[in-house]
């Protein structure tokens, strides 16, 4: 039967292995519940996780469709796991049924994730947002070790401050002996005068601390520790809620690229915080949300820098502007209308006075040099059957003829696979319509995720079925 899944027919056609950056588990939640209880929680997994997604989403199907108007209640996701296919639903809860079918799948080693603990690291209360995220993460550790050939999980790490995140590596890393950690992409912090002025509305009021720039806290402590720990940062947080995302009746509108806005959120301000920077070692996965973005986000860094670097500023000086020249244009082309420079006020209200370097924090010297900071520091998670991938690979298009670092995230368990068989014979198609090369299939599927992982930790994939692999395409480096 193998051999004639749909899977193993398309990993046979590569001559490569493939490496998954981004399944999931489905949580068993009584052993979920029962690894909370051991760290003192006495709620169970679906407790926690209620109104994560904002004060009122968790009692959204209570209220009226006038309520939900009222207080502008999220419609929260509904139905999202792929439930008819009965056996990819336990294959994504029981490790050893994973395992026995990667072959099947064509799929020859997988980072996965949690499903229902994503949100644990966004869990307001402190005491229990850690201990949660202790508790996920003991259940991983446990549930795991039998099958590290195959499969790695991840640790939850939370990031309401750097003493909090560094305590939490700490602990999975060093105790616990995982490998990939998933850092909570965001931390929602009340706006003080807010909060002050009118507890009530706290809730309601809030912004978003990206670590980077105008972050509440300096978190280079906890990258420095991950820098010394070899450890790569992958992302994986969620945007509904966020801005436009605020849908009180429909779930798709929400869902739609949330993933890719909480990754440009992050990355512009790692980026432009100077993270990449002070600590070139580190690598960054942004998963789920594509890479279209990011070739965006790199072209309009350029666009934006080439406009508006230091030595460009002066084309915006107010004090450049020629009034007498500027009276002259007026007197001979603005006619009757008797138009002057005095009194209008050329210079912006609220400008300042002082030129801003915005780019400071990168200390960039010239194009060459930005681009250095942002493509070999930054990896993006991209589905098999997502046809923008193909923008990574663009060099024509891409700045310096640049290949982002995209990579395979399968999304398996997820609702969006609904037959895990499916997903790497979905790595041929673009190959067939001209959209990828075959070497642009490896680096996705194989070379630049052992690179995220490699990059900060040469030994990562020892003792795993692609260990031998993963060791040439060091040395090819």
């Amino acid at each position: 039967m193998t051999n004639r899944s749909p899977g193993a027919r398309a990993r046979a056609q590569l001559s490569h292995p493939v490496v998954d950056a981004d399944g999931h588990s489905q949580e068993y939640v009584p052993a979920i519940d029962a690894y909370l209880r051991k760290q003192g929680i006495d709620v169970g997994v679906h407790e926690l996780i209620t109104g994560l997604l904002g004060p009122d989403a968790h009692r959204w199907a209570t209220l009226s469709s006038q309520e939900r108007a009222s207080v502008r209640a999220l419609r929260p996701p509904w139905w999202a796991m792929p439930t008819k296919n009965t056996l990819d639903f336990a294959t994504a809860t029981i490790p050893g049924l994973l395992e026995s079918r990667m072959d099947e799948l064509g799929i020859d080693f997988g980072v996965v994730y949690p499903t229902l603990a994503l949100g644990f690291p966004s869990i307001q209360n402190d005491e229990l947002r850690l201990a949660a995220c202790r508790a996920l993460n003991a259940y991983h550790a446990d549930l795991y070790a039998e099958h590290h050939r195959r499969i790695t999980p991840v640790a939850l790490i939370p990031m309401h401050t750097p003493q909090e995140a560094i305590a939490a590596l700490e602990h999975a890393v060093g105790e616990l002996s995982l490998r990939a950690i998933m850092i909570a992409s965001y931390v929602s912090r009340p706006i003080a005068a807010v909060a002050e002025r009118a507890p009530e509305l706290a809730p309601y009021a809030q912004w978003i601390d990206t670590y980077g720039l105008d972050s509440a806290y300096d978190y280079d402590p906890f990258w420095r520790r991950c820098q010394e720990l070899g450890v790569s940062l992958a992302t994986h947080g969620s945007g509904m809620g966020w801005s436009s995302r605020r849908s009180i009746s429909n779930y798709m509108y929400n869902q739609i690229g949330h993933f890719a806005s909480v990754g440009e959120a992050l990355a512009k301000s790692l980026f432009m915080g100077g993270v990449t920077r002070r600590f070139p070692k580190l690598r960054f996965a942004f998963l789920e949300g594509g890479v279209a973005w990011a070739c965006t986000l790199l072209a309009d860094q350029l666009s934006h820098w080439r406009k508006r670097n230091p030595t460009m500023l002066g084309n915006y000086d107010p004090a450049a502007l020629d009034r007498d020249g500027l009276d002259a244009l007026f007197a001979q082309h603005a006619g009757s209308r008797r138009w002057k420079t005095e009194g209008t006020g050329w210079v912006m209200r609220g400008a300042g006075s002082a030129p801003v370097d915005d780019w400071a924090a990168l200390d960039v010297k010239d194009e060459a040099d930005l681009v250095e900071l942002f493509v070999p520091r930054f990896y993006f998670g991209c589905e098999a059957d997502d046809p923008m991938t193909g923008t990574a690979f663009n060099t024509r298009v891409n700045p310096f003829g640049t290949r982002l670092r995209a990579m395979l995230g399968s999304d398996i368990g997820h609702w969006d696979v609904p037959d895990m068989r499916e997903v790497v014979g979905e790595l041929l198609e673009p190959i067939e319509k001209g959209w990828l090369t075959a070497d642009d299939v490896r680096a996705f599927a194989f070379e630049n995720p052992v690179r995220f992982y490699t990059d900060t930790n040469p030994r990562f994939f020892e003792g795993t079925a692609v260990e031998g692999e993963a060791r040439r395409l060091l040395a090819s480096s």
